[in-house]
């Protein structure tokens, strides 16, 4: 009995109730499917449509009665059929025959499946697939988490949004492939010791797509191709971006930006953050305190600064729009208990962006409110969604309900407002998200990492979120500058604190400054003795103090003096998906210092970037890699590569290394600390 076939360019299994289909998705690259007694869906929740050229692939298929193989380019799936029960174990080689990662199997007499699907009620399973661990691996990608881990070896992840947690499925190993769970089911992943396991907790079928290369650049493009890259940055996200929370009044908002401009800083974007609405969901300014805000827009580009507004998805329950977008179900409905899913500034309840009339409803209502005055940049926060609890099982979207489908809630946020722009004509666009899974990249998303604390500690986790974020495909990416809350300007450790990360913040891929900052009195009134919501403490460069401004303004204009480099960064991202912030290893991966490295990286193929991650810390080791020689920025001399650098870094001096063929910034660093000195 032959329980394998070819099926056009597809290797396809069957067998007790399972249909297995593995199939050529771009070059080197294959999609598995597998569902349990019934037809495969041809999901596209990330994975984007083939290509002519995609389609026309070649791939080579042979098939026995307990083997099988299909081959595209460098990658190879083999299946192997047990002549007894029938079950089967799948298997991926590279071109040179080297073993990259295979199902668990069955344990021999343990009788195990490498994948378990458990039926549950509604049609759905509870799914386990499981891969044999190699011990030598290293494992980087999968989005932000809030741990200190770069490489994920041996962590168990969970599958799910949270605020400061964006969960983006794709990894990328050492030893040669890239592997994207296409499931945006609520789960869980450990890659363990002995197995790796990946865990949807409700879903219709298995799915994923695996591609080999012969360097992380390879991998990384293939996934790029198969998902989609970025647009191309606009150009006011390559300098420098101001915000606060929050800028509670439109001469408030305008006295801060024209400061900036009599002081003659750059500012490429300032924000008006959230509360600037009479109630969530009614996607327009207040007028009380926003009562011209086709002027505060008018003289904000003439200053050259650009307005970001903040829109949340939360439509609250007295919104002038929340009976209608009720009525007809443009909102996430709850399975059972009150239709509440945030108590935050009035109760509320999310809208539902998998439903294309709702997103047609909600930029409708910002074009005309927001777009038609000149606005074209959204901060799109709370796009996990954060909800008041996370019970994952109690929401339904369009598309199904959360526990099955849920992650994909904030690739659907970023295209709302993408396709709503695009629509409009604007050939740029992004957009500033508190969240993502695979492929928001394609829809202009901005990632920051959430309401993080202001401490060392969480410093020094953003340096992995941001590096595993770019491995995940979302190369757009930043933080709260300081982190956003906890912290008071005036506080000497705090401003320790800050310069260091504004100093690091300007070798991210956005350099925006943001943050919850303490103060005395932070209440807001209406005209009529009606409390508003509350404000936060002063956060410009002016806030930290006389002599730490000028730190910070030098800072600026380094920024502004890199733009030509940080544009060509943002177009690789662009055309081929590389990540702009990297791992050491991405650019050499030959040396094997470079994939231990996690607390110094490369901004794109030129800049070495290694920041003070430590309170008090003046000095800090930097590895050179060999092959080059490196230029470091504060004073212009030469060393060779190949070996570990000890640098001394006072507060104004951030350790930043230039390789050989990178750009000229020496000369103009010089004049810039001439020119703003201390």
């Amino acid at each position: 009995m032959n329980t394998m076939h070819q099926e056009g360019n597809a290797l396809i299994y069957e067998n007790d109730g399972e249909l297995l289909r593995i199939e050529p998705w771009g070059k080197n690259s294959l999609r598995v499917r597998s569902v349990m007694q019934g037809p495969i869906c041809d999901t596209d929740y990330a994975l984007i449509e083939l290509n002519e050229a995609d389609k026309a692939i070649v791939t080579s298929i042979s098939v026995s009665e307990y083997e099988a193989s299909i081959t595209n380019g460098k990658i190879t799936a083999r299946i192997e059929v047990s002549n007894w029960n029938h079950k089967c174990v799948i298997s991926y080689y590279n071109q040179n025959k080297k073993l990259l990662l295979k199902e668990t199997g069955d344990g021999g007499a343990l009788n195990k499946d490498s994948r378990r699907f458990h039926g549950i009620i509604g049609g759905a399973y509870n799914l386990h697939v499981s891969f044999a661990s190699a011990q030598n691996e290293k494992l980087f990608g999968m989005g932000q988490y809030q741990q200190d881990d770069l490489d994920l070896k041996y962590t168990t992840l969970e599958l799910a949004h949270r605020n400061s947690q964006a969960s983006v499925p794709f990894v990328l190993s050492s030893l040669g492939y890239g592997f994207l769970w296409h499931n945006p089911a609520i789960g869980q992943v450990t890659f363990g010791k002995n197995v790796t396991d990946w865990y949807a907790a409700s879903t219709k079928q298995m799915d994923y797509w695996i591609t080999a290369g012969d360097t992380p650049d390879e991998i990384e493009q293939a996934y790029g191709r198969a998902v989609g890259t970025t647009p191309m940055m606009p150009e006011y996200g390559l300098g420098f971006w101001q915000c606060k929370l929050r800028y509670w009044n439109q001469e408030q908002l305008l006295s801060v930006a024209r400061k900036y401009h009599e002081k003659k800083i750059p500012v490429d974007v300032i924000v008006c953050d959230f509360f600037h609405w009479p109630k969530m969901g009614d996607f327009r300014f207040e007028e009380e305190f926003f009562p011209d805000p086709d002027a505060m827009v008018k003289e904000l580009k003439e200053m050259g600064m650009e307005l970001m507004v903040s829109v949340w998805p939360q439509i609250d329950t007295q919104s002038e729009n929340f009976a209608e977008m009720k009525q007809k179900g443009l909102l996430v409905k709850t399975e059972h208990g009150v239709e509440i899913c945030m108590r935050f500034g009035g109760e509320s309840v999310f809208f539902d962006p998998t439903n294309p009339a709702a997103r047609r409803y909600v930029w409708d209502k910002c074009r005309q409110n927001y777009y038609d005055k000149g606005i074209r940049v959204f901060w799109l926060d709370e796009a996990e969604p954060e909800y008041l609890g996370y019970d994952y099982d109690n929401y339904r979207y369009y598309l199904g309900p959360d526990i099955q489908i849920g992650n994909v809630y904030p690739q659907y946020f970023s295209r709302t407002f993408y396709e709503g722009l695009k629509e409009q004509g604007e050939k740029t666009v992004v957009n500033l998200v508190r969240c993502a899974w695979a492929g928001s990249q394609r829809y202009g998303a901005l990632v920051w990492s959430g309401d993080i604390h202001s401490d060392w500690p969480t410093f020094r986790r953003q340096v992995s979120a941001g590096l595993n974020m770019g491995i995940a495909g979302i190369p757009w990416w930043t933080t709260d500058i300081g982190g956003f809350s906890g912290a008071r300007p005036e506080d000497p450790r705090f401003q320790q604190l800050f310069v260091r990360w504004f100093e690091w913040g300007t070798f991210c891929p956005v350099m925006r400054l943001h943050g919850d900052r303490d103060c005395d009195d932070r209440r807001v009134f209406h005209a009529d003795g009606r409390p508003a919501l509350f404000t936060g403490g002063d956060n410009e460069i002016w806030s930290y103090g006389a002599e730490n401004e000028i730190i910070l303004t030098r800072y600026i204009f380094l920024r502004e003096l890199m733009r030509p480099y940080t544009r060509k960064l943002m177009e690789e991202a662009h055309l081929y998906g590389k990540p702009v912030m990297r791992p050491m290893f991405y650019d050499f991966p030959e040396q094997d210092v470079c994939w231990e490295l996690k607390e110094q990286y490369m901004f794109g193929p030129s800049i070495l970037v290694a920041p003070i991650l430590y309170e008090d810390q003046n000095e800090r080791d930097v590895y050179l890699p060999s092959g080059n020689k490196w230029t470091l920025l504060m004073n212009g001399e030469v060393y060779e590569g190949g070996q570990t650098l000890h640098v001394t870094a006072p507060i104004d001096e951030i350790p930043v290394f230039i390789r050989e063929d990178g750009p000229d910034l020496v000369d103009g660093w010089k004049k810039i600390r001439e020119n703003h000195e201390i």
